[in-house]
């Protein structure tokens, strides 16, 4: 079935996530160990957490090859929950709403077992899914589940059971795309359905390793070589590597630098502080940009407000050995005055990094935007306070909503008429535009979306 929908997806230029491990049986054991852990991972989502949270705590003692098995299908059953649940829909009488959360998840763990993935006998994910009903306590519910199972083995998985996308785009986008309608919706109000569609495709791969080294690149690249990966930069100027066939601890272990991915190392590269200068990054954690602006800094003084935030931001410090002190504050008071440079990356919606949080397209809402750009107008007010005349802000999101990215610069500098938008003309950033600002798009890069103004403050004009 899994081979079927890709053939049919590749055709019609459809949105197109992660295949899964073509090594998989079904066999129980193992996998099926991995399974119980990802129904656990969406029973928690389904209550509220963060899907990475829930994993991390979940599955954080799993060897590495269940571990992997665990997240392909939580995450990915996160990620295509749209799509998964428009085919389920067709096979449930009643509809999805007169089922218990449980039995939605175990229904949406064997669809997409069906649908993804190749290397997962139809009848193993179907018996597998039945059996872990039983074991949850449904068994009452294991006659519909293996019904609904078999019906979709039957009738199939395939894009021709989704609206047609010449006839219906928003409806294609939102189901075989696996977006909420509103956000399809405004996407498309200022974007052709071929570049919406690109975008939500970006969405729905799962986003490669990126590394930063914290020396040269190339002695990097050999170290990890030796380790057996495969490693390449990652380009666009971002000085990121993408890093293949490694497991990250043993990454980390063995090759000095930090994960991130390349959009948040551009915003770093971007910010580009004076040599020497001193630099405040005041929504520091997990650490990656501070730990990239310390390379040209004397000292970077690194703030989050999140005291569970602090202790990794400061492991990662600790990891690398870069001059940084880390403090818990509030980024609209500002830890520092006079400061050189200050980056603040604000909370946002992360429409940008909706690969890399796949639940966060189902926990946002319309009026998110809106809300987000309230929040960080009141954090830009107060860090404006903190900049000398000759100083720099940095202003930094993860969105591609405009309410919160050229609107917020927009309103900012109308108010505070000392501020003018200065790029860094001496670097080379093809993501940089003619007005100096930094969009880094999913669609165009292959990165997490990213969004930046450095600003100058001079004399008010």
């Amino acid at each position: 079935m899994a081979g079927g929908s890709h053939a049919e997806a590749g055709d019609r230029g459809a949105v197109v996530a992660h295949r899964g491990d073509a090594r998989l049986t079904g066999d129980p054991g193992p996998d099926r160990d991995a399974r119980a852990t990802a129904l656990d991972v969406l029973a928690e989502v389904g209550r509220g957490r963060r899907l990475d949270r829930a994993f991390g705590v979940r599955a954080s003692a799993m060897p590495p090859r269940e571990r992997r098995f665990a997240q392909e299908l939580a995450y990915g059953v996160v990620r295509l929950r749209g799509r998964l649940d428009h085919l389920l829909a067709a096979e449930v009488r009643g509809g999805l709403d007169r089922l218990s959360p449980g039995v939605l998840d175990l229904l949406r763990l064997g669809a997409y077992q069906l649908m993804r993935l190749d290397g997962v006998p139809d009848y193993a994910a179907v018996s597998a899914t039945v059996d872990l009903a039983r074991e949850r306590g449904e068994g009452r519910a294991a006659g519909l589940v293996n019904a609904v199972l078999r019906a979709l083995v039957r009738n199939g998985t395939g894009v021709e059971r989704f609206p047609d996308r010449e006839r219906d785009a928003v409806g294609y986008l939102a189901r075989y795309g696996s977006h909420p309608r509103w956000l399809v919706d405004r996407w498309l109000a200022s974007a052709s359905v071929d570049a919406v569609a690109a975008r939500i495709e970006a969405d729905n791969a799962v986003p490669p390793l990126f590394f930063v080294p914290a020396g040269d690149a190339a002695e990097a690249e050999g170290r990890i070589a030796a380790l057996g990966g495969r490693a390449q930069s990652a380009g666009r100027g971002s000085g990121a590597l993408r890093v293949d066939e490694i497991d990250p601890a043993a990454l980390l272990a063995a090759v000095p630098g930090w994960i991130q991915d390349p959009g948040a190392a551009l915003v770093a590269r971007y910010a580009h502080p004076p040599s020497g200068g001193i630099v405040a990054d005041l929504c520091a954690a997990p650490g990656g940009k501070a730990l990239y602006l310390a390379r040209r800094a004397a000292y970077v003084v690194a703030a989050d407000r999140s005291a569970p935030r602090l202790p990794p931001l400061r492991d990662n410090v600790a990891r690398v050995g870069a001059r940084i002190g880390v403090v818990r504050a509030r980024a609209e008071e500002p830890p520092v005055r006079g400061a050189d440079l200050v980056l603040v990356d604000v909370p946002c919606t992360g429409t940008g990094t909706l690969r890399r949080h796949p639940d966060a397209r189902w926990r946002l809402s319309a009026e998110a935007p809106q809300e987000m750009a309230r929040v960080q107008e009141r954090i830009l007010n107060g860090v404006a306070r903190s900049i000398p005349e000759g100083g720099l802000l940095v202003y930094s999101t993860c969105a591609l909503e405009p309410e919160e990215n050229e609107e917020r610069v927009a309103a900012f500098l109308e108010s505070h008429p000392d501020f003018r938008i200065e790029p860094p003309d001496e670097l080379d950033l093809p993501d940089v535009g003619d007005d100096g600002l930094l969009r880094v798009l999913p669609e165009r890069t292959g990165f997490d979306g990213a969004f930046a103004a450095r600003l100058r403050r001079g004399a008010a004009m």
